[in-house]
């Protein structure tokens, strides 16, 4: 079983004297700004001037500079930008400015794992990431709570690493709910895993496949987005707080019972499979090359991919349908 640490395991005080840098002030980047600062912490931002990014950092009381200047003032430099343009940012910004004894933090670990970054040897390179997105870390955080939250140290060049990354971790409230440790590969390799054939890959495709089937039987596109889509929620929800057995007894026995014999046969062996082929080409690399080229040659097949996604007839009955539920706007907001 993993390790979990609590408030009891980690220091605080160890940030005292520490300034944070924060490079990208986007929902994860502002979300854990917010609590680092409130926690006692001081805190630097970095953001594009011009960018709603910018402005929303001004709005709450920060003084954006530049991922140079950020990262030459900062002790623990944070990179919270998107993966494809973190290793452009280190390079041309946080690298001139690393010193022996610093420290670069992130909240994934995709440029680590692949080779995007290689930090200098005298440097602590650590990994706080929440499991949950900042709006809710921030949230958690104002009422006293925590999100639960992962640890790894990739390089202990001060022998401190995992102190400085459980005292971060503490700064965020992380520690109350608890902290796992984990590895740099294994949180990459089980996270893309994860958004592809399961959270993002394998539930989109889902859903589409069952509102496709539906419609080629002859039902009605806005009966078939309630039943395949809208309800997906309700399910998610009850699994979330209750576990899958939970759900299970949660919804009719019409349904458990379908849930029992026909799933299986919606997730096949073939699917299991396949399944295992996606895991490989995360774990070889396979699939970092690929994100890494598709970035670089202009995202043609990135883009037209989302179009024929906006395209499909789920989309535009979507649409139709949300206008229809106000209290999901709200949500939304």
């Amino acid at each position: 079983m993993a390790k979990i640490y609590y408030d009891q395991d980690a220091d605080l005080n160890l940030l005292k004297d520490k300034t944070i840098a924060i490079i990208g002030y986007g929902i994860q980047g502002r979300g854990q700004s917010l609590c680092l600062r409130d926690s006692g912490v001081r805190v630097v931002v970095s953001e594009m001037e011009g960018t709603p990014n910018f402005e929303q950092a001004k709005k709450d009381g920060f003084t954006p500079v530049s991922a140079a200047e950020a990262a030459k003032a900062a002790d623990i430099i944070q990179i919270l930008t998107q993966d494809h343009v973190q290793a452009k940012v280190y390079l041309e910004s946080i690298k001139p400015n690393l010193k022996k004894g610093k420290a670069l933090c992130f909240s994934h670990g995709f440029n680590i794992r692949f080779k995007q970054i290689k930090p200098p040897k005298n440097v602590d390179v650590f990994m706080v990431a929440p499991k949950g997105p900042g709006a809710l870390v921030r949230k958690m955080y104002e009422e006293g709570k925590g999100v639960p939250s992962l640890i790894a140290i990739y390089q202990d060049a001060t022998g401190q690493a995992k102190d400085l990354a459980l005292a971060y971790a503490k700064a965020l409230k992380a520690t109350t709910a608890g902290v796992i440790e984990t590895t740099f590969v294994e949180e990459t390799e089980t996270d893309l895993f994860g958004e592809q054939a399961v959270l993002c890959g394998g539930v989109t495709e889902l859903i589409k496949a069952g509102f496709d089937t539906l419609i080629e039987a002859g039902y009605q596109p806005e009966i078939a987005y309630f039943e395949v889509l809208h309800e997906l929620k309700l399910i998610t929800d009850l699994i979330q707080e209750r576990g899958i057995s939970g759900m299970r007894r949660g919804v009719s026995n019409t349904a458990c019972y379908g849930d029992l014999t026909r799933g299986p046969r919606i997730i096949t062996q073939k699917t299991r499979k396949e399944m295992q082929k996606i895991l490989k080409e995360i774990k070889s690399g396979k699939f970092a090359k690929e994100w890494i080229k598709e970035n670089e040659t202009g995202r043609k097949n990135f883009d037209s991919l989302i179009k024929a996604g906006d395209d499909h007839l789920i989309e535009k009955v979507g649409k139709q349908l949300r206008e229809m539920m106000p209290w999901m706007r709200s949500e939304r907001k």
